[in-house]
């Protein structure tokens, strides 16, 4: 299911008002999230479904200089919310003017006059408003008062607490992808635009297919059993590097190296999803490009097995 991202508020077409509101971060689209969504359309099955987020992330906003840590920037959270069954995704300019909003003023402006909700879900930490002044007993009698519903959803829990975002991402910085994924209810996925290398991997007999990953939170360096997502909707297995190849150089930004199993084509300028499946190895600095060459090898049969397993 296709789903529409409004990047503006104010002056929104009557296509896009008056739904069910789930409202977040919502980083990951995780199970948790999920759960939110759900309850917002289970509520209120007779209205469209919508989704309020902020881009950036508000910790992008006000702590510029920590190291990325996004799950999914817009295009992949919009894609996982539309799986979820949106059809709206409302991405909030999150600037200087929004964090200076109050609560009651984020509320009657974005809610009621610019989305017209007419149901709202959330979890049960969720804030808002200048210095997250704003909390759901705040939002309950805020909606009451306006007649709109409002969903508060319980954390999603398994035997090591809540789901979050938080526990995503320490999964990946600790190398557990498969951790990960039980969180998120499938397998994280970097989206980025495969961009011209120095071709070492094709001189060396091993291809790759490299993008950048930028904004993107960096898992544990090393190397990774993958399934790639090509331009074309296809899915081809791979095993793919984590890291700034040290044993050439190093980089001055991480990049993600992926080899396609038995994929032939020209993937430059063009985008692709890499989704980490497993963890085989951390990243290692090689006596030369002989060894280089024999332990991806190694890692590619290893993937090999792994992924004609799972």
């Amino acid at each position: 299911m296709a789903c529409h991202v409004w990047t503006d508020w104010h002056a929104l077409p009557a296509v896009a008002r008056g739904g069910t509101v789930a409202l977040g971060n919502l980083d990951g689209v995780h199970r948790g999230h999920r759960a939110v969504l759900a309850a917002a359309h289970g509520a209120r099955p007779d209205l469209q479904l919508a989704a309020l987020t902020f881009e950036p992330h508000p910790r992008e906003h006000f702590r510029p200089q920590d190291p990325p840590f996004r799950l999914t920037l817009l295009p992949a959270k919009a894609a996982a919310l539309a799986d979820a069954g949106c059809a709206h995704v409302h991405a909030v300019p999150f600037d200087q003017a929004l964090a200076a909003m109050e609560a009651e003023e984020f509320l009657d402006r974005v809610l009621l006059e610019g989305l017209g909700a007419r149901h709202l879900a959330c979890g049960a930490d969720f804030a808002f408003g200048h210095r997250r002044g704003g909390d759901v007993t705040f939002l309950g009698r805020w909606a009451e008062r306006r007649g709109i519903g409002l969903s508060v959803v319980p954390p999603v829990a398994d035997a090591a607490g809540p789901v979050s975002s938080t526990r995503v991402r320490r999964a990946l910085q600790d190398g557990y992808p498969e951790r990960a994924a039980a969180l998120l209810g499938r397998d994280w996925e970097v989206r980025g635009t495969v961009f011209h290398g120095d071709r070492l991997g094709r001189e060396l007999g091993w291809p790759t297919a490299n993008i950048w990953l930028g904004r993107h939170l960096e898992p544990a360096r090393g190397v990774y059993a993958v399934r790639a997502v090509l331009p074309d909707g296809s899915v081809v297995p791979g095993v793919a590097n984590v890291g700034r190849r040290p044993t050439l150089g190093g980089d001055p930004e991480t990049r993600l190296e992926t080899h396609l199993f038995d994929w032939q084509g020209d993937l430059y300028d063009q985008e692709i999803g890499v989704r980490l499946v497993r963890f085989l190895r951390e990243d290692a600095v090689f006596n030369g490009l002989d060894e280089l060459k024999a332990a991806i090898a190694a890692d590619a049969a290893e993937a090999r097995a792994l992924l004609k397993a799972g």
